[in-house]
C-alpha cells in the first residue's frame, strides 16, 4: 500500500515529485483496463492518485511557507535597505570637492574611503542575495500556477478511477466464499443489538454454514505490529481517549479526506457490511480466528459477506464529496487536520468479544 511521505526537501522538488506520481497513476489507470486482476490494479491506481494529491498538497505548503518567509525577509530589510540607499544616494548627489574633505582632517577622509571601499562588496552581495529570493519567489509562483492544473487532471482521475473501481467489484464474481449467514438470524441481531459490543459478540457467536471451502490463510498473530492503517489519513484519537463530549471509545479514529480508499491490511473474511446504530456504514472482518475488524463510518462498502479478500483488498469508500474547486482544495490545511479532512473512520479491534488496543498490532509512526 502506498502511504504519504512528508520528508522535508526543497518545496519545488516536492511538488514536481508529486507531480510525477500523479503522471504514473494516470498511466496506471489506462493499463488497468487490460490488467487480469482489474480491481487490484484499480486498487492501487486509486492508491498512487491519493498519494500523489497528498504529496502534491505537501509540497505547495512548503512552498507557500518558504514564500511567505522570503516576504517577511524584504519586509525586514526594506526600512534598513531605503535608509542606506538614501545615504548612497547622498553621497552621489554631493559635489565631487566636498566628498574629499571630512571634519577630522585627511585621516578622517581616509577612514571614510576605506569604509565605503568595504561597504560596496557587501552592498553587491545582497543584492546578489535579494536576486536571487526574487527569482526563488518567481519559480515557486509558476510552480503553483502548473500545480493547478495537475491538482484537476489529478481530481478527474482518481473520481474515474473510483468510479470504475466501484463497477468492477460489483462485477467480480470470482472471489471464494467461506461462510454463509442466516438473514433472519441476522435481521434479529441488528435489531436487538444496542451497541457495537454486543453486535460484535453476537456475530462471534452466530452460527453460520460452513461452505467448506479450504482457504490458507497466514496467521493472524504473525502480523502484530505491522499491520498498515487501512486508510490515508492521521489518528486523532487513540483507544480510550475522550473526545469533545466526553465520549471514550475502545478503538481509534481516523481522520480522512471524502472518498478515501479503505483497504484491508490483512487477508479476512467478510462477517458483516452494512448499516449499524449510529455509525453509519460499518464493514466488520474477520483476519484470524477469535479476531473481528470493525471499519465504521463508510459511505460505500464493497464486497459480500462471506467473501475471503486478500490482503490490501479494498473494503469501501469513505462518504462525502469531492472537491469541486481545485484551488480551495490546496489552499485548505495538510492531512487531517484542516476542513478538507472531514470523514473519520473508526477502527476496533477485538480478540475473543473483547477489544485490544490497535497500538499493538499497527505500525504507526509517532504523531
Amino acid at each position: 500500500m502506498i502511504t504519504q511521505a512528508t520528508a522535508q526537501t526543497d518545496p519545488t522538488e516536492s511538488a514536481r515529485q508529486a507531480m510525477l506520481l500523479l503522471q504514473e497513476a494516470a498511466k496506471a489507470l489506462d493499463g488497468a483496463d487490460g490488467a487480469g486482476d482489474r480491481v487490484a490494479a484499480l486498487t492501487q491506481t486509486v492508491q498512487a492518485y491519493e498519494a500523489g494529491l497528498a504529496a502534491l498538497r505537501e509540497g505547495l505548503r512548503q512552498a507557500r511557507v518558504r514564500e511567505a518567509a522570503i516576504d517577511g525577509v524584504f519586509r525586514a530589510e526594506n526600512e534598513r535597505l531605503a535608509q542606506l540607499l538614501g545615504v548612497l544616494q547622498a553621497i552621489e548627489s554631493s559635489p565631487e570637492p566636498h566628498l574629499l574633505l571630512h571634519p577630522e582632517g585627511p585621516v578622517g577622509t581616509a577612514r571614510t574611503g576605506m569604509i565605503l571601499s568595504d561597504v560596496t562588496p557587501a552592498l553587491n552581495a545582497e543584492a546578489g542575495r535579494l536576486r536571487a529570493a526574487l527569482q526563488e519567489v518567481a519559480v515557486l509562483r509558476a510552480l503553483q500556477e502548473s500545480a493547478v492544473v495537475t491538482l484537476e487532471q489529478g481530481l478527474t482521475g482518481v473520481q474515474q478511477a473510483r468510479t470504475e473501481l466501484s463497477q468492477a467489484m460489483s462485477n467480480r464474481t470470482d472471489l471464494p466464499k467461506r461462510i454463509t449467514t442466516d438473514p433472519e438470524a441476522m435481521e434479529n441481531l441488528i435489531a436487538t443489538a444496542d451497541t457495537l459490543e454486543s453486535f460484535a459478540s453476537g456475530l462471534m457467536s452466530a452460527t453460520v454454514e460452513d461452505t467448506s471451502v479450504s482457504i490458507a490463510n497466514p496467521d493472524f498473530t504473525e502480523a502484530q505490529g505491522t499491520l498498515e492503517l487501512p486508510v490515508l489519513g492521521r489518528i486523532i484519537r487513540r483507544m480510550d481517549e475522550a473526545d469533545a463530549a466526553g465520549v471514550r471509545r475502545p478503538g481509534w479514529v481516523i481522520a480522512t479526506r471524502p472518498l478515501t480508499l479503505v483497504t484491508l491490511p490483512w487477508p479476512a473474511t467478510i462477517r458483516y457490511l452494512g448499516p449499524l446504530l449510529d455509525y453509519g456504514q460499518v464493514a466488520i472482518v474477520e483476519p484470524g480466528e477469535d479476531y473481528l475488524l470493525v471499519f465504521a463510518g463508510l459511505g460505500q462498502l464493497f464486497g459480500e459477506v462471506g467473501e475471503v479478500l486478500p490482503k490490501g483488498a479494498p473494503i469501501g469508500l469513505m462518504g462525502g464529496a469531492a472537491p469541486t474547486d481545485p484551488q480551495a482544495f490546496l489552499i485548505s490545511n495538510d492531512t487531517a487536520g484542516g476542513a478538507e479532512a472531514n470523514q473519520t473512520l473508526y477502527l476496533e479491534l477485538r480478540k475473543d468479544g473483547e477489544p485490544v488496543d490497535p497500538a499493538d498490532w499497527f505500525a504507526v509512526s509517532g504523531e
